[in-house]
Formats: C-alpha cells, sequence, structure tokens
C-alpha cells in the first residue's frame, strides 16, 4: 500500500466484528486442545498430543498460551459469543495457568519440541498469556504469580540463538507488564537491555531482523508489542519507541496487498502472518496506521485470510485479533487513494512497483530480489500470478532430491525502471525428516550433556533446518521486463545434464526452510503452477531451458 493521505475525512467505524468472528471461530478447536477433566492429573494442560494421544513425551509450553484467547472470550461481551462469563470456562483458564506452573522446568522456563530445550519463544508467549489472563479473569493467587515471575527471571538473563526481533520485543513487554502487576523494577536493566537489542536490529528501512532479513509478518508482531509497551509506559517511554514505531508502520503498510491479503513466500519467513493490534493502538497518535487493518479487513471479507488452525500455532492470531476488536478505533481517516508508486528496500532487497499500464489499469508487483526473483502480482485488486521461482525434482542415485530457486541468498542483481534481472544458482531444498534414530540421538542427547546445553542445540538445529543455502550446478537468470501492457517474465534455466530431472515446474507456494508459522493454507494457493516436465525431457546437455511469460 503506497498511497499518499488524502485530505482528512472521517468515517464511522468498519466491521470490526470480523475481527472478532475470526478469533471466536477457533475457539471450540482451543478447547478440544486443552484437559478440561479437574480429577486428571494433566488437567489445563493444552498439549492434546501429550494428554490425550501420548505420543509425545512432555507437554509443549507454547501450549499454554492458549489461556489467552479463552480470558479474552471469557471478559469481552464481543458479538454472538457464547462464552462470555461462562463459569467452567473461568475454571478452565485458572487450570492451564497453574498446569504451565506445573510443567515448567524449576527455573521457570519450559520445553516446545524437544525435552530441555528451554525455549526462549514457548515461554515469552506462554507467559504473556498468563500474565493477561490472570488479569481478566482476576486469579489473585500467590503462587501463581511467584511462578510468573520465576519465568520472568529465567527469560530476563536468557538469550536464545538467532535474531528474532520480535521474541525480544514480546520479552521486553511480559517484563512490564509483571513489573507493574507486582510494583516492582527489578527487571529494569534487562528491559533495557532487550529493547536497546530491538532497536539494533531495525534497519534504516524500519523492518525488523528474523533470521535472515525482513518477514513483513513477524514484523506486525513486533509493532503489535512495541506499540503496547509505548502505551503502558506514557511520557515515560523511551524516546526512540515512537519513531521506531513510525518508521516500522509505515514499512508494514508497502506489504498489505490490492485485495486485503498480507505477506506471503516473498518473505524472508515465508509467512502470511498478520497481527493487527498494534495498529489500533499506533492508530490513536498516528491516524494513517489505521488504513492497514482497514484494508486487512476488507481482506478478511473476502476470504483472504490465511489459515492457523493447526494445534500448535492456533493461539497467536485469536488472541491478537481480540485485542483488536477492544481496542478498535471508532473514528477512522478514509482510505487514501491509489496512487503509482515505487519503492526499492536495498537492505532487505524487497522491491514494491505499483504503476499504471497504457489502459490505465493498476499494476502491483511484490518482489523479492534475495529470493531468486519470488513474487506477486496483481491487476487492480485480483490477483493473477503468484511465482515461487523454479523447483526440480533431481535423481541421485536412490535419492531424490529438490533444487530450487526461492532460497535466500546474494544474488547478482539488475535494478532499473523498467528491467530487473536477478542471476545465481538453485539451492537444495531442506528436507530434513525425523527418523525413529534422530529421535532416539536427540532424546539421549538432550537427557544427558544436552540439557547443559540446549542454546547450543537450538543453534545446531537452526543451521541445519532454517538459514544457509547448499548450492546446485542448476544457473538460473530471470528478467522482468515492462512493456506498457504489462511485465514480461523470462526465466532462463542451465543444466550440464538434464537426465536426472524427474520433474520440473515453476512453483507458486512453495517454501523449503523450516518455519513454525510458514506453509499455512491461504486462497493464492489455488494457483496452478507451471509445469515444464515434457519440456525438460527434451532438452540436451548444456541446453537452455527458457520460459517466456507476460502478466
Amino acid at each position: 500500500m503506497t498511497q499518499e493521505n488524502s485530505p482528512a475525512q472521517v468515517r464511522k467505524q468498519p466491521d470490526c466484528d470480523r475481527f472478532a468472528q475470526a478469533a471466536i471461530a477457533q475457539i471450540p478447536k482451543i478447547l478440544t486442545l486443552g484437559d478440561r477433566n479437574p480429577h486428571s492429573s494433566t488437567y489445563g494442560c493444552f498439549d492434546r498430543n501429550y494428554w490425550q494421544y501420548k505420543i509425545v513425551d512432555f507437554p509443549s509450553g507454547m501450549s499454554q498460551e492458549f489461556v489467552l484467547p479463552l480470558a479474552l472470550v471469557w471478559a469481552l461481551n464481543l458479538p454472538d459469543n457464547p462464552y462470555y462469563q461462562q463459569p467452567n470456562l473461568r475454571e478452565w483458564v485458572a487450570a492451564g495457568i497453574r498446569y504451565a506452573a506445573q510443567s515448567a522446568h524449576p527455573d521457570g522456563s519450559c520445553d516446545d519440541y524437544f525435552p530441555f530445550e528451554r525455549a526462549g519463544g514457548a515461554a515469552a508467549f506462554s507467559l504473556l498469556a498468563c500474565i493477561d489472563a490472570c488479569e481478566l479473569i482476576g486469579l489473585d493467587d500467590p503462587a501463581v504469580w511467584q511462578f510468573l515471575s520465576q519465568r520472568a527471571d529465567w527469560l530476563a538473563h536468557h538469550q536464545e540463538s538467532g535474531r528474532l526481533t520480535n521474541h525480544q520485543a514480546l520479552i521486553v513487554l511480559c517484563l512490564e507488564l509483571l513489573g507493574r502487576r507486582l510494583n516492582t523494577d527489578r527487571w529494569h536493566s534487562a528491559k533495557v537491555d532487550r529493547l536497546d537489542l530491538v532497536f539494533s536490529w531495525q534497519s534504516p528501512e524500519g523492518w525488523f531482523q528474523e533470521y535472515e532479513g525482513c518477514d513483513p509478518g513477524y514484523h506486525t508482531l513486533t509493532i503489535s508489542c512495541l506499540a503496547r509497551l509505548l502505551a503502558l509506559q506514557g511520557k515515560t517511554a523511551d524516546p526512540r519507541l515512537q519513531p521506531a514505531l513510525i518508521k516500522a508502520v509505515e514499512l508494514a503498510q508497502l506489504f498489505v496487498h490490492p485485495d486485503g491479503s498480507f505477506g506471503g513466500e516473498y518473505t524472508s519467513r515465508n509467512t502470511y502472518n498478520f497481527f493487527p493490534h498494534g495498529f489500533e493502538l499506533v492508530g490513536h497518535w498516528l491516524p494513517s496506521a489505521l488504513a492497514v487493518n482497514d484494508r486487512i479487513l476488507q481482506g478478511l471479507e473476502r476470504g483472504l485470510g490465511a489459515c492457523y488452525a493447526d494445534d500448535h500455532i492456533v493461539g497467536h492470531h485469536v488472541w491478537n485479533y481480540l485485542l483488536a476488536w477492544r481496542d478498535f478505533v471508532v473514528d477512522r481517516p478514509a482510505l487514501p487513494n491509489w496512487q503509482p508508486k515505487r519503492i526499492w528496500l536495498p537492505a532487505a532487497r524487497l522491491l514494491v512497483d505499483h504503476r499504471q499500464d497504457d489502459r490505465g489499469e493498476p499494476v502491483s508487483l511484490f518482489l523479492a530480489l534475495n529470493k531468486g526473483g519470488t513474487f506477486k502480482l496483481f491487476r487492480g485488486d485480483r490477483l493473477v500470478a503468484a511465482d515461487t521461482q523454479f523447483s526440480l525434482q533431481v535423481r541421485q542415485g536412490k535419492k531424490l532430491k529438490n533444487a530450487v530457486g526461492h532460497l535466500v541468498d546474494q544474488y547478482d542483481l539488475q535494478v532499473d525502471q523498467d528491467a530487473i534481472g536477478i542471476t545465481g544458482n538453485l539451492g537444495w531444498a531442506k528436507q530434513t525428516l525425523m527418523t525413529p534414530a534422530k529421535l532416539m540421538i536427540l532424546r539421549v542427547v538432550m537427557l544427558s550433556i544436552g540439557r547443559f546445553f540446549p542454546n547450543l542445540i537450538r543453534r545446531i538445529l537452526q543451521q541445519i533446518l532454517i538459514v544457509g543455502k547448499q548450492t546446485t550446478p542448476y544457473r538460473f537468470i530471470r528478467r522482468l521486463q515492462w512493456t506498457g501492457a504489462g511485465w514480461q517474465v523470462t526465466d532462463e534455466l542451465t543444466a550440464a545434464d538434464w537426465r536426472a530431472i524427474e520433474r520440473a515446474q515453476i512453483g507458486t507456494a512453495q517454501t523449503s526452510i523450516y518455519v513454525v508459522m510458514s506453509r499455512t493454507y491461504q486462497a493464492a494457493q489455488l494457483q496452478p503452477a507451471w509445469d515444464l516436465s515434457d519440456r525438460v525431457r527434451l532438452l540436451g546437455p548444456n541446453a537452455v531451458l527458457k520460459v517466456d511469460r507476460t502478466f
């Protein structure tokens, strides 16, 4: 979204109830995930794989985050809300908070994906949820607050591997909330240090670092945390907060698509994440921020929100949507008019290009030059192409490997007004799976020396599953040329020997690295891929596969 501000106009609120409706729709699933039997030894556990199916040997601490969406639907008089002030629901929330304490390690930490992991993200998300849920249901149990303080102490002194700004901002918010609730400044220095880290990880272009670059989805979660921190601290807030939020909101505005969808495979972490609460809070003092949520609401009305309703990640968006509904700003500026504009972010290596064709129709391109030229292309408010670059299935002995063009790398680039070029090599997709042998080795390691070095294990797994690229011998050139009528995309792929390639295509929604919140379903994924397998079978040694498409 690259519009200039139009003359100030005020209109009554759009249908903010869509945030509430989307959230309430997930409450039955969340309740199903929880052990609601008060005589059960796992009463309040929300990891159904642990307490019901018994297919894992420890409960995921992240699952206890589900107490927050339940507390919110108990406390908020939402439209068509059957959970409002239900006594049983309050008891289940309290049980979930107490089970978070019961299942924690003695130092207050918790695990997420393997035992003795001591996962910072799981500890932070569940801590925020428990603090807020206690306040919402009025749970004043000294033992609970003692546990929450212990978890905050652990988070204050724990540094996880990898640059995940949203986790740092979330920890600062937790420490601020708990310090206010307990009337203590014991975490003051930790808050200052973490906030310094957040500011240092914000690019001058406005985006916050998430592993290898800019992910607009997780970026909106960081906005949500920082906006709430600013609202809590008021005049005593760090003077850097408001300028950082202004830059962050301006950056987020760029990635709201013309159809009201957000993010996708061209971002650094491949997510469709969108957390709306921060834009409502910022909107109190920066009204232009409200246009972001207004366009997202239009997308929700069209069914373009992503589905996050799996057992592990269903909670994040539910509580954030409910907070956005609660704090929705009633009087809002009119949506600004669309304007042709081009934004090139050289540090992020992302290009957003809005222009009109020779018939006056808007054309919008969202292009990741750090991911081989992965893109989304719109005409008006209609998606016409989603492209995640070449993907080859390559036979190597008995193994079938996947060579892809969408991995993050330092490609050779040409960025002109009407011509864009990206050159580089495909990379091997990360397809590591767990096996019985690997699982046993991981368990033995974590039950012995690994429990003392969980961050080292996490760093090793990040290298295997997330960061880095192993180069293949397949070299590509992607060119995008503006013709006046639209964008012409020309792809070339060179291989010394095509015989090992069993299938080839240009994908529409492929990703390869492991990211918890990625690979969710979104309507754009219904677009078919461009199948090139038949053409590849006709190619001889060192031949060039050339694909021309005009949009």
